[in-house]
């Protein structure tokens, strides 16, 4: 084979030809010593799962090889800064023809460009479509707009993520959503199906899916501490239990269970037989509270159950549901207020709950609620 002598129109022939390994060739012309060189020429796509990751992160290739050689990539393979910048930018070169596909992972999985082996393929999915649980949660109760996007320079500065990072994470998000939006059925599951994701990363887009379908406040101040992960765990747990479980054109897992939300109206009349339930619930956790916390609850019975049932009562309106978590918030302040542990509140509600149902006036209501909704 002819001898190259230009190691730049080397580099740029591997390029299009997709060598099956760069650094090898790159290497060989780089011997000064070498009269003759054979090439390998086929059209198999290498894909570095490091310089993948650096790209993902919203790198610029400067930076990249920067980070590279910090962590001693040179000394490692005895490579030239140089040579480790020449490799990056053809890596960085073949990433942004892939994102074309990327973007549309039913287009990777059918195309014929790019020979990429099923497990790197799948590799290359989850990398793109990962992100950053508190880049996230700076885009919740945000509109997936153009100028929302074009205003990500805040998150950019406030998660300490790269600008293209967090474009990247903002046009998947909006993705996602307008993909599965209208699809009845589990949103995890029509996640997986589009995207060819796996299912942990599925429960979490479902998750941010179920908050901008059903319009959760998200952004008020007191809910600020609340993490990613916090809001995903609250999600699953209301998908689980308060939207439709039937399936069908007319069920979607983003809409809530109407009638279950109704019903929870019944509830009231724990209001009118309080001073029964109160002493019901305090019989079960004196043994269980500290002196202080039992007579905290004496005291302030009525003001606990008055709130949550107030609560249950409303979610039905969509404006109450819209600001369920700012009340949930609330409603934890008033026990807060008390010095309540999280496991004395965990008592507190298990308590509450069994002992409503002990109540004759609730017990054959839940009885027949049960028997109709056995997975709620």
């Amino acid at each position: 084979m002819r001898i190259f002598q230009n190691i730049n129109l080397a580099l740029n022939l591997a390029i299009c030809c997709q060598i099956e390994n760069i650094k090898i060739l790159k290497l060989l012309l780089n011997c000064e010593a070498m009269t003759e060189v054979d090439v390998f020429i086929s059209n198999y796509t290498l894909v570095d799962p490091e310089i993948f990751q650096l790209w993902i992160e919203g790198h610029t290739a400067t930076e990249a090889v920067a980070i590279l050689d910090k962590k001693g990539l040179g000394k490692q393979t005895g490579a030239s800064l140089e040579l480790i910048a020449s490799d990056v930018l053809d890596h960085y070169r073949t990433y942004s023809l892939l994102e074309k596909l990327l973007i549309n992972p039913n287009k990777l999985q059918e195309q014929l460009a790019f020979q990429i082996e099923p497990r790197t393929r799948q590799m290359l999915i989850e990398k793109y479509y990962e992100f950053d649980d508190d880049v996230v949660r700076e885009l919740l109760g945000k509109k997936l707009s153009s100028k929302n996007r074009k205003d990500l320079d805040e998150v950019s500065e406030k998660t300490g993520k790269p600008l293209k990072s967090c474009r990247r994470q903002f046009d998947n998000i909006k993705r996602v959503y307008k993909m599965v939006e209208e699809i009845p059925g589990s949103i995890m599951e029509n996640i997986k199906s589009s995207f060819y994701v796996s299912d942990d990363l599925a429960r979490k887009y479902a998750s941010i899916v179920f908050l901008a379908a059903i319009r959760f406040e998200t952004s008020k101040k007191k809910l600020n501490t609340m993490t990613f992960p916090a809001w995903k765990r609250c999600c699953e747990a209301i998908m689980a239990q308060w939207t439709y479980k039937l399936t069908g054109p007319e069920y979607y897992d983003t809409e809530m269970d109407k009638e279950f939300l109704l019903e929870l109206r019944e509830l009231k009349v724990l209001l009118d037989r309080e001073k029964e339930h109160k002493q019901l619930v305090c019989i079960t956790l004196k043994p269980m509270l500290l002196q202080k916390s039992y007579l905290e609850l004496d005291a302030n019975f009525r003001k606990y159950t008055g709130a949550i049932i107030t609560l249950a009562a409303t979610l039905h309106r969509s404006r109450d549901m819209k600001n369920l978590f700012v009340e949930f918030s609330l409603i934890l302040d008033l026990f807060r207020t008390g010095n309540w542990t999280s496991h004395d509140l965990q008592q507190f509600f298990n308590a509450y709950s069994s002992c409503a149902g002990e109540l004759d006036v609730l017990s054959a209501t839940l009885t027949t609620w049960y028997t109709k909704n056995p997975t709620k």
